[in-house]
């Protein structure tokens, strides 16, 4: 059932009283990209002996599409999972039973909040690239959004599984962190896709994040349609999503 307005507003102003919420979903996309384009040398000069694919390109050009995976990970992974679990220790989704709102409304309202704040944290680290490191617009447009919403609908995906199972909100924190943190490398915020040995980025492929970071690279800088990374984000999806409903427990 979709949410009600008090919920989600209710919902708004508890995520927003969270600091760490408000610096590492919306504010940390941005500072990182510029932090990393300003303060590493060499990251906005031109690559030097680039192959064709790479001509005319930045590093800091390649690191985009990784702290825009980065963005929907930290929302899909690291704030999202942790607040139904929360609920789940503390008894709340058990006394929302007892009310005429279906529980199902409050997790309706809790997506629609990380949602928007993704889109926050996404905006404001492209129009910070845009006006501080001067990056161009994407060549593929259509694939670049198409790649992004299904990145966003895998990895949300991947934390209503863990908040499914968490306990606890500690729990739901670990058992988020030991995926985030691998699914990072992948997606190329250590190395970057493109320069990374073939062998991990046969791997990237099938890791959610690698998926994502490979289909927006392509989808800004290249000519082709990724059709392998866009089926790998679908078929997540389409497991994870009846997955997480099956094994969610309100109590």
């Amino acid at each position: 059932m979709f949410p009600t307005r008090t919920l989600i507003t209710t919902q708004a102003k508890l995520y927003l009283r969270e600091p760490a919420n408000v610096f590492f979903a919306l504010v940390f996309p941005a500072l990182l990209l510029v932090a990393v384009g300003f303060i590493l040398p060499g990251m906005r000069d031109p690559i030097e002996d680039a192959g064709p694919a790479l001509a005319g390109l930045r590093p800091i050009d390649l690191y985009l599409p990784a702290v825009l995976a980065l963005a929907i990970a930290t929302i899909a992974l690291t704030t999202y999972p942790p607040v139904f679990a929360i609920y789940r220790e503390k008894g709340v989704l058990r006394r929302f039973a007892t009310t005429p709102v279906p529980a199902s409304r409050l997790l309706g309202a809790e997506i629609v909040v990380n949602l928007v704040a993704l889109a926050v944290g996404v905006t404001l680290a492209l129009v910070a690239g845009w006006l501080l490191l001067d990056f161009t617009m994407p060549s593929q447009p259509l694939v670049v959004v198409g790649a992004f919403v299904l990145g966003a609908l895998a990895l949300m995906a991947a934390g209503s599984l863990i908040a499914a199972v968490a306990p606890t909100g500690g729990a739901a924190s670990a058992i988020s962190m030991s995926l985030y943190f691998p699914m990072l490398f992948f997606a190329g915020i250590w190395l970057p896709g493109p320069v990374m040995p073939e062998v991990l980025q046969r791997i990237a492929t099938a890791v959610p994040l690698g998926s994502v970071a490979q289909s927006l690279t392509e989808g800004w800088f290249g000519s082709d349609v990724p059709w392998l990374q866009l089926a790998v984000l679908g078929a997540w999806t389409v497991v994870l999503v009846p997955l997480s409903a099956r094994l969610f427990r309100w109590t």
